[in-house]
């Protein structure tokens, strides 16, 4: 049989100081042992792969230690510590709840509770995946882990915290493991690599750490499997064929083709990354963490935010400097969109070929606005000359549920800040539309004031009015109506010229008033109302004698 022995047991930490990660976790561990200070009870709860149960074991090997180092350790020379080294201690008692889960087993562990240690101080009871034990078989333990004796010492995992019973939780001192950062398995891959003589690319043990998602074991695990691969050099390009990771340059040359506004090669690396077998509901959460690491490396102050290595943030902060920081806000928000838009759609492939169009474009439109791009001082702004364009035909005016057919509009007609004159250095942009049209995107403006009610209210019931010269005006019923409305007008804008390609629109906000009406209440006040409708009527109340009352 091969001696070989896999990672993720081979450099299993033995002491609290090797342990990965949860660094305040074995301090307070630590501390409690070196007051003297042990609980009867422990839950150790957390994601997989992140420590829970090695820290069980050194605990259990610390505090049976009969020659602890000044640093509260086990010696790992004395009797109790070898027999726990060599697994023949039976002081250290372990249990698999998956599998043994009955009432039955609890009864045997409690009897093995009344067995005082013949080596050491404490019998400690580990018990893994104690959330699968069953609910009679946590009643049989209740008892025995809240008085259990003076020598017996229970330490309970669990990955799944909110399937202990709230009766155990209250017996025990809840301890809650962290998953592990990346770059902290990245420095322990790298310290197993060096101790295995393996030439390791960063970049490639980053791979690996982002698919460990946190874990400590996994990454160990397709650590080994790369290994196996690749032999004793593990490369980048080896890494991604083998975990079938995306390559970071598909979003570099994606990005850089979106910049400038180059849709054809956009679709052409889409079809690229398709053709190699790669979900598009993947590619779509890559681009949008790609998007987000560029925006990060905008500024250096975030760029500590980066989990990468200095070669892939140099490239990232390059290109940040070719990205707008407003346009990146919108090109997160265009494929955040996309992403929802994703699961629902019929035509998967399609609805991802529209976005990359719609976001090449995007590049053009704010070309000329490029928050980051400062004006030469000597150099004059020119106005901008309007071009003549075909006007759209002013559309009817949309009935909502509070239209009102006795409305008289004043004569004056009060603009909101929003109506200001473009700035002259401003591109225009005077894309003609339906009033279909702007009543989609209308309609799109409740995505935008996701908390505020009574705004999405009134964007509901008033529909605006295409006027000349690319005017829209709105009538709401109140001065307080348009007082609120108002409030929102410049992000209304800037949303329906953006959606619309057209900046010369321009929002007026108009308050209809009442023509007071003569209202019947009486009987013989709605009798009046009638018989002016139908003269008629008079006869048949004559014939049949009919009184109003």
């Amino acid at each position: 049989m091969s001696d070989y022995i896999v990672s993720a047991r081979k450099y299993r930490p033995a002491t609290f100081e090797s342990v990965v990660g949860q660094k305040a976790l074995t301090e307070t561990l630590r501390n409690a042992i070196r007051q003297n200070h042990l609980a009867h009870a422990y839950l150790f709860c957390g994601p997989r792969g992140v420590g829970k149960t090695t820290c069980a074991r050194i605990f259990a090997k610390t505090i049976n230690c009969l020659n602890p180092t000044a640093d509260h350790d086990a010696c790992n020379q004395c009797e109790s510590c070898t027999a726990f080294n060599e697994q023949r201690s039976f002081n250290i008692h372990e249990l698999d709840a998956a599998s043994n889960n009955s009432v039955e087993d609890i009864r045997t562990l409690i009897q093995e509770v009344r067995i005082p240690p013949q080596i050491g101080k404490y019998s400690v009871y580990i018990i893994d995946e104690v959330h699968m034990l069953s609910q009679g078989a946590f009643n049989a333990l209740l008892k025995t882990l809240e008085e259990p004796p003076s020598y017996a010492v229970f330490i309970l995992a669990t990955t799944e915290k909110h399937k202990v019973p709230a009766t155990i939780l209250s017996r025990c001192q809840v301890y809650d493991f962290q998953r592990i950062t990346l770059m902290d398995i990245v420095h322990h891959l790298e310290y197993v690599a060096q101790s295995e003589g393996i030439q390791a690319e960063q970049e490639a043990l980053r791979v690996v750490a982002e698919k460990a998602d946190g874990g400590m074991r996994d990454a160990l695990s397709i650590f080994d499997q790369l290994v196996a691969f690749c032999g004793n050099t593990v490369t980048y390009a080896q890494t991604i064929e083998v975990l079938n990771v995306l390559n970071t340059e598909y979003y570099f040359r994606l990005t850089a083709a979106a910049v400038q506004n180059q849709h054809t090669e956009a679709l052409l690396i889409l079809n690229e990354v398709l053709n190699k077998g790669f979900d598009a509901g993947s590619f779509i959460v890559g681009l949008m963490q790609h998007l987000r690491n560029v925006l990060v490396a905008k500024d250096t102050q975030t760029l500590e935010l980066l989990e990468t290595s200095e070669t892939v943030a140099k490239q990232y902060a390059d290109q940040a400097a070719q990205c707008g920081a407003i346009w990146l806000f919108r090109s997160l928000d265009l494929i955040n969109t996309l992403d929802i838009n994703y699961r629902t759609a019929k035509n998967k492939r399609l609805t991802v070929e529209l976005a990359l169009v719609k976001w090449c474009t995007m590049a053009i439109v704010n070309a000329a606005k490029a928050p980051d791009a400062t004006p030469t001082p000597s150099v004059a702004a020119k106005p901008a000359v309007k071009t003549p364009v075909t006007q759209p035909q002013p559309a009817a005016p949309v009935q909502g549920k509070h239209s009102l057919p006795s409305l008289k509009i004043p004569s004056v007609t009060p603009t909101t800040p929003a109506a200001e004159a473009a700035s002259p250095a401003e591109e225009v942009h005077q894309t003609p539309f339906t009033s279909d049209r702007l009543n989609q995107v209308w309609a799109g403006l409740k995505q935008l004031f996701p908390k505020e009610e009574r705004l999405q209210l009134m964007l509901s019931e008033y529909q605006p009015v295409i006027g000349d010269d690319y005017s829209l005006t709105v009538t709401l019923i109140n001065p307080w109506q348009k007082e609120e409305f108002a409030k929102f007008s410049p992000q209304i804008m800037e949303f329906v010229q953006r959606e619309l390609d057209n900046n010369q629109i321009r929002l007026h906000l108009e308050v209809a008033e009442y023509t007071p009406t003569d209202v019947a209440y009486t009987a013989q006040e709605k009798y009046k109302v009638l018989l002016n409708q139908n003269p008629r009527l008079k006869d048949i109340k004559d014939a049949l004698k009919l009184q109003i009352d």
